[in-house]
């Protein structure tokens, strides 16, 4: 780590000598804690951070009616001595705040110094900015002050306990969590007692980890969010802990060094954001810090919101008449894109091209490709990167390129018994690029699917081949690898779709400029389908492309108002006119066969997405509380209309439609054709009944003049 802060080149900023005045939002300057006297304010007119004479922090939302307490004063910067003693207190010995003008805008930032009883000088940094209400960016450095040397385990920042509310009827916590976990467990879950998850942003399995470095913790009046903003990933958890006061969160590392005397160690640049409703604000908050940082997504070409068919329901066995044979009707039923599953290759690295199905090999898969186009359709083609097979001949002839740990060991990707290749060896890279250019160039593919869990992060690598000049370089550098797929893919075609799949995973962030389309990725549940959408869209963008991935995994197989409802690209992977003979994996009842009763849904969701084409849209995630609206509703705007989409398993009662203009609305069930009457932003509610979805578009009406 380097030194001060203020000299890294990802935070350059220019401190300006002077005052705050003209910087815009007016934040409180610090106010100076005196022996005695209260503690200092820092913030804007949403939030405080008070501090106090022990350099301890507490939160406070702010608003014109009301300023509440979130924290109490909690020893939010800690350094952890390997004597698994923590340095937690600091006397306040100094102080100053200064302008900034830097990628974030204009701000300032305030310095803040003290000395423990250790004998720790503690030097803290907090910034807060005009563009961004609500957050402050922190840094933390702590120099030993003693002629000792100091153990250090590692240090924490950003630690607070959000406490809950006295008399809310609605008391309790819901939580967002971007750790990836073998489990693939919701990254949206209610926080109960008892309830503690580590979110560390390395690996969590074998071919599992990686993830976006932030958490949140949330009320029904009032939520804190923690995370970093580096540029490449950090080995750091995000833990999130019910205690009896609330629920705990932070950003800690467990990184052991010797602090000799006069030496320092730092934190890394970590952020807080203080907000209302649930956590895509907060998330939406990070996408555009990052973007600042020069980090965000790719955008999305015209084909990637086309609705999508996929041969995987004819599986690995699939024969190349089977998929064939499916493309007409995929074509009639409104569908645009054909995806060429996992199967054609006869292993995981070499990717040879299956003779058994492609009996001419390349000419035959030439020659398949463009078979898709005559039907109308668009060809993609599913690999899995980074994954070689044992007994393949780039294993033996390339034994290089694997990753390995810190005892020569491979890595293990479970699913298909394969082992992972380092993506910060630049021959993995070339290797890989030089098929992508083949997929797309020669053999005329328009799209990628890079499939896979072990996608989303990787181990460190202590391959002595590759000369890395720290083992975490695979970690940081894979983000590079999927911008290299990238770039090779659009360079060949502009309006390629690269589609990365990190199979149940918690979407890893800092992978985002290597793709334009990210799906839910092997859903469990249509709740998962929506929060992974609502997450999704707060990450890449409200109208970045997202699919649903394939309906079958939907709750009963079906669920396309999941899809629509929340602005997603529907896709399926129906098998016609019957379900594959050769089945690998248990089916669900019924199979994946297009039925007559199946045709007709099919047909009619797809003519409802492609009519409306909410992906397109502008999704307003600020406007409901994923965990505690009841019913869990989402909202969309688009072309001047708003799109409602309401679920719950049964519901008779009152809905409220949020963010509605000026004017009145009408209202229809655009699924039904039914109408509810009209509404408009002071009588904004309506009655309705439904089971599982009810899907609404609010129209303005037009008045004539006279």
């Amino acid at each position: 780590m380097t030194a001060d802060p203020t000299i890294r080149r990802r935070r350059a900023l220019q401190l300006l000598a002077g005052g705050v005045a003209g910087i815009g939002v007016a934040p409180f300057a610090l106010v100076r804690a005196g022996a005695g006297q209260g503690p200092g304010v820092i913030g804007d007119a949403t939030f405080s951070l008070r501090v106090d004479s022990k350099l301890r922090t507490q939160i406070l939302s702010r608003s014109p009616v009301r300023t509440q307490a979130l924290t109490g004063f909690d020893p939010s910067e800690s350094l952890r001595l390997a004597s698994d003693r923590d340095v937690a207190l600091f006397r306040l010995t100094g102080f100053s705040d200064a302008p900034v003008d830097d990628v974030h805008g204009r701000g300032v930032r305030h310095t803040l110094t003290g000395v423990s009883a250790e004998g720790v000088e503690k030097t803290l940094w907090i910034t807060v900015y005009e563009r961004y209400p609500g957050t402050a960016t922190l840094a933390a450095s702590y120099r030993n002050l003693g002629v000792a040397p100091l153990a250090v385990a590692g240090w924490t920042t950003a630690a607070h306990v959000l406490r809950g509310a006295h008399g809310d009827p609605d008391a309790g916590f819901w939580s967002f969590s971007g750790a990836s976990y073998e489990d693939r467990r919701d990254w949206v879950q209610p926080v109960k007692a008892g309830f503690q998850q580590r979110n560390f942003m390395g690996m969590n399995a074998s071919d599992y980890g990686g993830g976006t470095p932030v958490v949140d913790v949330w009320r029904r009046n009032g939520g804190l969010c923690v995370g970093h903003l580096e540029r490449r990933p950090q080995l750091v958890s995000l833990p999130i802990l019910a205690v009896p006061q609330g629920v705990r969160t932070a950003v800690e590392t467990d990184r052991s060094i010797i602090l000799a005397p006069g030496e320092t160690v730092e934190t890394i640049e970590s952020f807080l954001h203080v907000h209302s409703g649930d956590y895509f604000a907060s998330l939406d908050t990070f996408r555009r810090l990052m973007a600042d940082e020069g980090l965000s997504a790719r955008r999305a070409p015209e084909s990637a919101y086309g609705p999508i068919w996929c041969a995987w329901g004819y599986e690995r066995n699939f024969t190349t008449a089977e998929v064939e044979g499916t493309l007409g009707k995929a074509r009639e039923l409104g569908l645009e894109w054909a995806v060429l599953d996992d199967g054609w290759q006869t292993s995981e690295g070499d990717w040879y091209i299956d003779r058994a199905k492609f009996p001419r090999g390349e000419d035959d898969m030439i020659a398949f490709a463009a078979h898709v186009k005559a039907a109308g359709l668009k060809p993609r083609l599913w690999f899995s990167p980074l994954s070689v097979s044992p007994g393949t001949d780039l294993l033996h002839d390339h034994v290089d390129m694997l990753l390995l740990d810190k005892n020569g060991a491979v890595q293990n990707v479970s699913w298909w018994n394969a082992f992972y290749l380092c993506p910060a060896y630049q021959p993995t890279v070339d290797y890989t690029v030089a098929l992508v250019e083949k997929i797309i160039g020669k053999w005329g593919y328009a799209g990628l699917k890079l499939d896979g869990q072990h996608l989303n992060g990787v181990a460190p690598c202590y391959n002595p081949a590759h000369r890395h000049a720290r083992p975490e370089e695979s970690i940081e550098k894979l983000q590079d690898f999927w911008q290299a797929i990238y770039a090779a893919a659009t360079r060949i075609d502009p309006e390629a779709v690269v589609e990365l799949c990190p199979c149940g995973t918690s979407f890893a962030f800092h992978n985002i400029g290597g793709m334009n389309q990210t799906p839910a990725s092997d859903p469990e549940s249509s709740w998962q389908v929506r929060l992974k959408g609502k997450t999704l869209k707060a990450l890449m963008g409200s109208a970045a492309s997202f699919a649903g991935d394939h309906v079958e995994l939907s709750d009963h197989g079906d669920d396309f108002a999941s899809s629509v409802g929340i602005g997603a690209v529907v896709s399926t992977k129906f098998t016609w006119p019957a379900d594959t003979p050769r089945p690998t994996a248990p089916q669900p009842k019924g199979g994946y066969v297009l039925t007559p009763e199946k045709e007709i849904l099919w047909r009619k969701w797809v003519a409802i997405y492609r009519d409306k084409m909410l992906p397109k849209g502008h999704y307003l995630g600020a406007l409901y509380d994923i965990g505690f609206d009841k019913p869990e509703a989402h909202v969309i705007e688009r072309s001047g209309r708003l799109y409602y989409a309401f679920y719950a398993a049964h519901w008779d009662g009152p809905l409220e439609l949020r963010g509605l203009g000026d004017g009145q609305y009408s209202v229809s069930d655009y699924v039904r054709g039914a109408s509810l009457g009209t509404v408009s932003a002071r009588a904004h509610r309506l009655s309705a009944a439904f089971d599982g979805y009810l899907l609404l578009e609010a129209t303005p009406v037009i008045t004539q003049r006279t």
